[in-house]
């Protein structure tokens, strides 16, 4: 089978497309074929060795979230059946890309998967696990600090895909949201529900101050500067800490599996509760020229590799 394996650490020119074995299913297992694979920016920081618990040693195949159909199941395996249409997240924190997604073919344990709805096809639930769980995750966060009934949150980022996620949640969960957006994707956000569109060139010192902020991109400082005293800043991914002050508290969300609150918000996206958008499809052979696309910024939407 053909997979994408990052052959040392570095940009987009390390990754290569090379023939790999055909995985095989063992107890507990279920083998993928892939039809879709998303392309996270945390790919991108695997390629560069920039990630939590540091870099890991190549060669090693990037791609957390997946979707495709099940061909074989390991001996005693019944949760899933040959055919059956799934959509997952592999745990890339603990597989450290072996596996990863980014091959024709995964052998998942069962507990990364969830059954795909058939109104939800698979490119655009590859878009789904990561981004979904870790906005859903991080508004958890937010909700510790107890802010009233009401309050106002700011969504740094709207306009991505944790980000995008956030916003539609915190509207759920009773928040006036304040999201930001990018140049040109104001109208996006502003169709999410977000009861203000902040520009991304504003002084989010003048915006607020809010209760809350979910950095998505995450900014850091400059998000921190909207928070009232005692507020909090929940950030994606490590940042420097914001200078303690006001008694403003930073909390940060790294993404954990939850198979349970998956299959609950694959569903939301399948019925139209949430939404989530596609920028491209690109081939999965073409991994490489997606990563460089993401460095390159201003993505309508997330780009989806396909195979099969």
């Amino acid at each position: 089978m053909l997979g994408v394996v990052a052959a040392a650490l570095g940009g987009p020119e390390v990754l290569q497309v090379t023939e790999l074995p055909e995985p095989e299913a063992k107890p507990g297992q279920v083998v993928v074929r892939i039809r879709a694979v998303g392309v996270n920016p945390a790919d991108v920081a695997a390629t560069t060795g920039q990630i939590p618990l540091g870099p890991d040693t190549p060669p090693f195949s990037p791609g957390w979230d997946i979707a495709g159909e099940v061909v074989s199941a390991g001996p005693g395996t019944t949760e899933f059946g040959v055919g059956d249409r799934v959509a997952g997240m592999i745990p890339w924190y603990t597989t450290r890309g072996v596996p990863g997604g980014y091959a024709e073919f995964v052998a998942a344990d069962t507990d990364w998967l969830v059954r795909l709805p058939d109104e939800l096809d698979f490119v655009s639930a590859a878009t789904v696990p990561l981004n979904a769980q870790t906005a859903h995750q991080g508004l958890a966060l937010v909700s510790l600090a107890m802010l009233p009934a009401g309050s106002s949150i700011l969504v740094t980022g709207a306009s991505g895909g944790v980000g995008g996620f956030a916003a539609q949640l915190a509207l759920r969960a009773g928040y006036r949201v304040l999201a930001q957006a990018s140049h040109g994707d104001e109208q996006w956000v502003r169709d999410l529900g977000a009861h203000e569109v902040v520009p991304r060139s504003a002084d989010l010192a003048t915006v607020g101050p809010v209760g809350a902020v979910f950095d998505a991109i995450p900014l850091g400082e400059e998000a921190a500067a909207a928070v009232e005293d005692r507020g909090v800043v929940v950030v994606t991914r490590p940042t420097p800490p914001i200078v303690p002050s006001r008694g403003v508290r930073q909390e940060l969300q790294l993404i954990r599996l939850d198979r349970e609150l998956l299959a609950d918000l694959v569903g939301q996206v399948a019925a139209g509760r949430l939404r989530t958008r596609v920028a491209d499809t690109m081939p999965l052979t073409e991994a490489a020229d997606a990563h460089r696309r993401v460095l390159a910024g201003g993505l309508r939407g997330k780009l989806v590799l396909t195979a099969g």
